[in-house]
């Protein structure tokens, strides 16, 4: 009888955290190494929702200031701010990539090397305002690190299938 009941609760926790994962998918998630002495860095990633959400917040045990921010052009020069959220239209994939949107960590207390993994939590609020917390370990790729390759079609799904 425990084993049976100790059974039902490991499925229906498992499916539990299927729905919990299942509203924004998370793909090629990475970190920037930094240099030695260098304070700040990014991360980036591929994010897919299955509802309109956004993305308004990032967490890391690297510091304790992780921002989202853009890069944009105003007044003819590449500025780069913090925003409140990133707007993730239903079944649109959004990259967070160099040169736009990205998370931003600052006031680094130590060098981040590749081959690290970075753990993330990131906080999504949907149109009724629920939140959900998705965790995400990033491995950190060399500060000269090729780019992945971009999709020609501009649907964002890379070297995966689905």
């Amino acid at each position: 009888m425990t084993f049976k009941i100790h059974t039902l609760l490991l499925v229906a926790g498992s499916l539990l955290a299927s729905v919990a994962h299942a509203q924004v998918k998370i793909d090629d998630a990475w970190v920037r190494a930094t240099v030695p002495q260098q304070k700040a860095t990014g991360a980036f990633m591929k994010l897919t929702s299955a509802k309109d959400t956004r993305l308004v917040a990032v967490s890391t045990p690297l510091t304790p200031k992780a921002e989202v921010h853009e890069m944009a052009m105003q007044d003819n020069v590449m500025r780069m701010r913090q925003i409140p959220a990133i707007e993730l239209p239903a079944g649109k994939t959004v990259e967070l990539k160099p040169g736009g949107f990205h998370l931003m960590f600052l006031d680094l207390p130590a060098q981040v090397k590749a081959g690290d993994q970075v753990p993330l939590t990131l906080i999504f609020e949907d149109r009724n305002g629920a939140r959900q917390t998705v965790d995400v370990r990033a491995p950190v790729r060399a500060l000269n690190a090729a780019m992945p390759a971009k999709d020609d079609k501009g649907g964002g799904h890379g070297d995966h299938a689905h």
